[in-house]
């Protein structure tokens, strides 16, 4: 055994055991080698691994705890085996369920299909934009596609315009306990685009405001009819949306709106809403098309004028743990679902098809995922249980280079440039709910799987609709959850790691 190892154990195994007890899953209750005072004396001077949330200020609760990669012993832990809601630190395992079933190679395929004759460049039957499950498609893929149409000899299409969404369930929203507005929020199908969000941006023009909905993208504002708002003399609610005759109905406060500005908000009839825009960038190309319709099976006997491939799920797993993209997350982890031979009915059902592979391939436990992305707060997990994932999921290799790198900060929140310990986690942010969890490497080279959840529950089911955007203290809630993270990685990397 190494000096560094018996360092470990005897600052992290052992005499923590012994201060703590039963806190530490799997410690030894006695010191297998002679104390190190000077050590000792040391961890003492840091206190418990309670003190730190103590010291944070945190309302709620909070659990965490810290592991020795190698070897998978847990060092520290406080609340270890607490369930507490793991908000987007739930997208660490959709990566996995989807990089095992998948494979990091898969790709997302987008087509343009016809049915019937091609003849002089009329198609005779139907055109179909048929999504693939692509959670990265855009307004400027479709515009791609277009020109790819026009380049195959379409001139005119007899027959109907269809988009095919059948690929995934369609879903009406990720969270339905969510505010009808938040972008973050939207539906789901088998069809995606612009991550189902609907531009809204408006003008204050003489007594009144001028309004565009639009799907835009670097170089495309095309305006779409499916998505309708009108601007209403009142002060609350701030929106409001119905489903009115298949168009996605909003009004939005006037006295909400100053003088101007744009936020995204989020679609509800994803086919409808690509096929709106497809219809646009085919006319461009001298296309016309007829209203889009959805269709959820696709026909046996159809040629391929167009299509295009995702990137390699790999790639885009690593951008949906860097931005957090909801959307993102469900539709990848349907996706695996759907693979493994299962037509989920919700997003419900998906996940409890990840939680039971979960258990398979790394003994979790406690751990009761009820969506991909993390949005919705029912799910429970605890450190310990992301611990056995982390530990095990290190040893392949695959998961830390997608995690983002998140940065040492100082007492006042300023990145500290070019700290000792290096972190690359998920991190997981509600309202009144935080957590981190990852992998950081100490000065000396040490690493260590760690997690880290706190949450107040409480506060959070007080919260009216009509505060969701900003509750009063969840910001001052967050910064003092994020300032108890940097506090035990930073106790950590002392402790175990220097």
């Amino acid at each position: 055994m190494t000096h560094q190892m018996t360092r470990r154990f005897l600052l992290g195994g052992l005499s923590a055991a012994t201060m703590y007890g039963a806190a530490y899953a799997g410690a030894p209750l006695t010191s297998l080698r002679p104390r190190q005072r000077g050590e000792d004396m040391r961890r003492q001077a840091f206190g418990g691994p309670e003190a730190v949330f103590k010291k944070s200020g945190l309302s709620g609760n909070a659990a965490f705890a810290v592991a020795d990669v190698e070897t998978g012993l847990v060092l520290e832990a406080y609340q270890g085996s607490t369930a507490l809601p793991p908000a987007s630190v739930t997208k660490t395992i959709t990566a996995l369920y989807a990089l095992n079933t998948l494979g990091p190679n898969h790709t997302y395929r987008t087509r343009i299909v016809g049915t019937g004759a091609l003849n002089n460049g009329i198609l005779q039957g139907d055109l179909i934009l048929a999504g693939g499950g692509d959670p990265l498609l855009d307004t400027t893929t479709l515009a791609k596609l277009a020109g790819q149409l026009k380049a195959a000899g379409v001139r005119e299409v007899r027959g109907a315009f269809k988009v095919y969404d059948g690929a995934l369930p369609t879903i009406a929203s990720i969270d339905p306990d969510q505010p009808d507005h938040v972008g973050y929020n939207p539906a789901i199908s088998g069809m995606a685009l612009n991550f189902n969000r609907v531009h809204f941006e408006w003008k204050r023009a003489g007594n009144g405001y001028a309004v565009a909905m639009d799907a835009r993208t670097k170089g495309y504002r095309p305006d779409v009819s499916m998505a309708k708002m009108k601007v209403i003399k009142r002060q609350l609610p701030v929106y409001t949306y119905e489903d009115r005759n298949g168009v996605d109905s909003w009004t939005v406060a006037s006295q909400a709106l100053g003088n101007g500005g744009a936020r995204w908000l989020p679609v509800r009839r994803p086919a409808d809403y690509a096929g709106d825009v497809f219809r646009t960038m085919a006319r461009v190309n001298g296309i016309v098309l007829k209203k889009a319709v959805s269709l959820r099976t696709l026909p046996a006997q159809a040629r391929v004028l167009a299509q295009h491939e995702s990137l390699p799920l790999h790639v885009i797993l690593k951008d949906m743990m860097k931005y957090s993209n909801n959307l993102t997350a469900e539709m990848i982890g349907l996706s695996a679902t759907v693979a493994r031979g299962k037509m989920p009915s919700s997003l419900k059902a998906s996940a409890q098809e990840m939680n039971r592979w979960a258990q398979q391939a790394y003994g979790t436990k406690a751990s009761r995922y009820v969506d991909h992305s993390g949005l919705g707060d029912a799910s429970r997990t605890t450190p310990q249980d992301l611990l056995d994932v982390l530990v095990a999921a290190r040893k392949t290799g695959v998961l830390r280079p997608l995690m983002k790198k998140i940065p040492m900060r100082d007492a006042n929140g300023r990145v500290v440039s070019g700290h000792p310990i290096k972190v690359d986690a998920k991190t997981g942010t509600l309202n009144f709910v935080s957590g981190l969890g990852g992998f950081m490497t100490a000065t000396d080279g040490t690493e260590l799987a760690f997690a880290i959840f706190s949450a107040d529950t409480t506060i959070r089911a007080r919260i009216k609709k009509s505060d969701w955007d900003v509750p009063q203290g969840a910001r001052a809630w967050n910064r003092k959850a994020k300032k108890m993270q940097q506090a035990l990685i930073e106790r950590w990397g002392a402790l175990y790691g220097s």
